[in-house]
């Protein structure tokens, strides 16, 4: 039985997951439906908290005003990026003049990156209560406090990432960093919901030991990952393809390699995730946690392959994108949660 006190973080940590799950979602409609200049400045839209529905109602001359504070800011980004020792970046940052372009008003476009924005903000109030709500944490389990306190500081670079996405004018390697440090918050999210759950529910935690079953659950979040960094490697390729003279449809056959290791690694995927659902099938019943997840991971693979099918064959069309980006998150976190299942020992 938990403690009321914990019982409140707990539930806040659930509904934490839920709504970073939902911003990746809002995430992958603003990507596929190119919606992410509809706002060209940051934190508001147009200098609005809630954006125009109209071109009359737009900033008079605001192309120069934000592509002038875009400047600055990039200026600023530059040399963050220099003091790292990438000076090329630094330089493309500086000169190439695409990257202050804007585009013309959408108000599709606008409102779709609006409520990214909006969903984008409400888990950060989700993961500001629930840092505070760990403190109850601080005697009986204090890494709960310390990685939620720490989630907290992730999401702000998080958001100061996010303006950086909008000032370079979304450009790609920017918004792969930011998918990926997503991930990391929905994991940490996901590993305190799982400290403070067990603290008091010892029957989630294995009682035997299993080296295949770790060692095949940590390879294949492993490998997940390295899909997940590949695939926006594509996604990237896909944007940059966009509006070129490549018709939709020949695409794939143009970006080449990096879609061909893509594909390989989604089998591969596929391989490790029926073999580890057959494992745990043998070694837990079919009510435990363990073999839920597992059963949640080899449906969500199923389906991420049949929607990478539908992007091959059909010309990526925007909703196999958005559907095949949720499917990989949610599958990323299933995996992570079932790896934290059979990777703890009950004392």
């Amino acid at each position: 039985m938990f403690p009321a006190a914990e019982k409140r973080f707990v539930k806040t940590n659930f509904i934490t997951i839920i709504v970073l799950f939902l911003v990746i979602i809002a995430g992958g409609v603003v990507r596929s439906t190119g919606s992410g200049m509809g706002c060209p400045d940051w934190p508001r839209c147009f200098n609005r908290i809630i954006p125009p529905t109209d071109i009359s109602q737009l900033p008079q001359g605001y192309e120069q005003h934000y592509s002038e504070g875009r400047a600055k800011k990039n200026e600023r980004f530059a040399r963050i990026v220099e003091f790292f020792g990438d000076k090329e970046m630094a330089y493309k940052l500086r000169t190439d003049k695409s990257i202050l372009q804007h585009e013309e008003f959408n108000v599709a476009k606008t409102w779709t990156e609006y409520i990214n924005r909006l969903v984008g903000v409400v888990s950060g109030f989700c993961l500001l209560f629930t840092a505070i709500y760990s403190f109850t944490y601080l005697k009986s389990k204090s890494s709960i406090v310390v990685w939620s306190v720490i989630n907290l500081f992730v999401v702000v670079l998080q958001a100061w990432l996010g303006s950086i996405v909008v000032s370079t004018n979304l450009m790609p390697w920017i918004i792969t960093v930011h998918m990926l440090l997503a991930l990391v918050i929905v994991c940490i999210s996901i590993y305190t919901y799982f400290k403070a759950v067990t603290l008091r529910n010892k029957t989630l935690l294995v009682n035997r030991s299993s080296s295949i079953l770790k060692g095949l659950a940590i390879v294949s979040i492993l490998l997940m990952l390295t899909q997940v960094i590949v695939g926006t490697g594509v996604r990237e390729e896909v944007d940059l393809l966009t509006g070129s003279s490549v018709a939709r449809t020949d695409f794939i056959t143009t970006i080449g390699q990096q879609f061909e290791l893509h594909r390989w690694l989604a089998y591969c995927s596929l391989i490790l995730v029926i073999v580890l659902f057959f494992l745990v099938r043998t070694s837990f019943n079919t009510v435990s946690k363990q073999y839920k997840f597992a059963l949640i991971a080899l449906i969500l693979v199923g389906i991420q392959m049949l929607s990478g099918i539908i992007l091959a064959r059909f010309a990526i069309p925007a909703f196999a994108q958005t559907t095949h980006l949720v499917v990989a998150t949610l599958l990323f976190g299933a995996q992570f949660y079932l790896m934290l299942l059979l990777n703890k020992q009950r004392h």
